[in-house]
């Protein structure tokens, strides 16, 4: 979860602080997560099955692409916090689709949920950006939607290995339609390595080995942590401000998808 909010940090503090140009910092990214993704599955030799898709990889693409505009203008608490209700949001309504049945107190929780983004994306003085917040918007359903496409999948490393490699040419393809905003600097480039070597490459191929060792209740309730650790990661090391907007917003998306998560739980306990 540390990674997961390491991305939105170190988005953040390259788009904000040097010189790099968002699709730049997706280009680099995602081919640093290639390619240390790939030494991972050339050195662990197993016979595991698993490839990837091209489907995958164009969600991959859309999620780290849009993410990275979409830091421009939001601050890195914001980012996460509209990021994580859209692939939760994403989430809980393929499950619907799919057959699912909210209890009452969930649906109270997701309306809760959906009541607080509406609330933070409401126009005011303190309303992060529309753009911005669609394109953060739209990430989180692309990461979504590339999260339910990896459950059974096959092994998690060599999967999300062959996702990131397949993403290389649409990412490529991005910098060249956007060359005339290109712009680099050594701390972007920096940032970006990190973002894709690590916080990205790592941290998913960690996150993707224990999932299945988890329950899906208290994996999702893991990921709450996210924009929680983002936010105090913002305001400690990028002095980013918390309005009173963002923390009533915040408590009432996570505190919606929750109420979810806890009430799923408890009913599959009785």
């Amino acid at each position: 979860m540390i990674a997961f909010a390491g991305n939105s940090l170190l988005g953040r503090a390259a788009l904000r602080e040097t010189d790099i140009d968002a699709a730049t910092f997706t280009a680099i990214r995602l081919m640093s997560g290639a390619l240390v993704l790939w030494l991972l599955v050339n050195a662990r030799r197993t016979s595991a099955s698993g490839q990837g898709s091209w489907l995958s990889a164009f969600a991959l693409f859309i999620y780290a692409a849009a993410f990275s505009f979409a830091y421009l203008g939001l601050s890195t608490a914001t980012g996460a916090l509209i990021l994580f209700g859209a692939v939760q949001a994403t989430m809980i309504s393929y499950g619907l689709w799919q057959g699912d049945r909210l209890r009452l107190l969930q649906w109270l929780g997701f309306l809760l949920a959906f009541g607080g983004l509406v609330g933070l994306l409401l126009p005011g003085l303190t309303a992060p950006p529309v753009t911005s917040s669609a394109l953060m918007l739209t990430a989180g359903v692309a990461w979504g939607c590339y999260s339910l496409r990896a459950k059974g999948a096959g092994d998690p490393t060599r999967v999300t290995a062959g996702n990131f490699a397949r993403s290389v040419p649409f990412t490529l393809l991005l910098s060249i339609l956007m060359l005339g905003n290109f712009s680099l600097d050594g701390a972007g480039a920096a940032y970006a390595l990190a973002s894709g070597a690590v916080t990205s490459a790592l941290g998913y191929a960690v996150w993707y080995m224990v999932l299945p060792a988890l329950k899906s209740a208290t994996a999702a309730t893991v990921q709450l942590s996210v924009p929680v650790i983002a936010a105090i990661g913002g305001v400690l090391l990028l002095s980013e401000p918390l309005t009173l907007r963002l923390v009533l917003a915040g408590v009432a998306i996570l505190g919606g998808i929750g109420l979810v998560i806890f009430e799923k739980r408890r009913a599959g306990a009785l």
